[in-house]
């Protein structure tokens, strides 16, 4: 049997948080003829069933997996998570993901952290698969108003009350929100000031619906919770 031909066709696994940056970089992937986006992929705290930093729910993940017509890979964290484990982990879940979607490339929204972006480049050495980051060094006030823009819509899931006001928490990344900010806080929360969950897009196929929850400060935090809209 003849081999299928080689289309040039990147096939690429997105790391997804499920907040505005992981969003608009599926976005940017779609825009991109020469990539295929195959899956998104995922941690989350499997004591809570929230994301891992951002504390969304679990199903509001799959909702966002759903509108967005793609394939959800789940990677579930013990609580606490060691570094080793959280490796370990990860390392496991990453062959399955490619046995199962066969990808060449794994994307991530980072900004211009370069440690993290380090990070990422040291664990998956040998791994054969290319590192993309569409998002990376455009500058962040310049990204923000481009997102908001194109009409990402986004909500204020997670804070630093430290760098920022708690009463931040629930509202929506938008014009206005960009003027009232701390001018020490970074535009898109890159250093962890501030962290979103995007609800529509033109990386969706459809609006998610979700009706606000209660606020709570937890671990030093404020989270702004989400509900599915029923």
């Amino acid at each position: 049997m003849s081999q299928p031909a080689d289309t040039g066709i990147k096939r690429v696994l997105l790391s997804w948080s499920s907040g505005k940056d992981s969003a608009w970089t599926l976005y940017q992937l779609q825009l991109d003829p020469t990539v295929e986006v195959v899956g998104l992929l995922t941690t989350f705290n499997d004591e809570f069933k929230r994301s891992a930093i951002h504390g969304v729910r679990q199903q509001l993940l799959r909702m966002q997996a759903e509108a967005a017509g793609l394939p959800l890979i789940e990677i579930p964290l013990p609580w606490p998570c060691s570094n080793q484990q959280y490796e370990t982990i990860m390392g496991d879940s990453l062959q399955s993901a490619r046995n199962q979607l066969e990808m060449d490339a794994v994307a991530f929204g980072d900004l211009y952290l370069e440690d993290i972006r380090s990070y990422r480049e040291t664990q998956m050495q040998g791994t054969g698969l290319e590192l993309l980051f569409p998002l990376w060094k455009i500058p962040t006030a310049e990204l923000a108003q481009q997102m908001i823009a194109g009409g990402l819509k986004a909500a204020i899931t997670c804070l630093d009350p430290r760098v920022m006001p708690a009463d931040f928490a629930g509202r929506q990344f938008s014009g206005k929100l960009l003027e009232d900010l701390p001018e020490s806080v970074d535009p898109c929360g890159e250093n962890g000031e501030f962290h979103t969950f995007a609800w529509d897009g033109p990386m969706f196929k459809y609006p998610i619906p979700v009706v606000a929850g209660e606020v709570v400060t937890r671990n030093g935090f404020v989270y702004s919770d989400l509900l599915p809209k029923v």
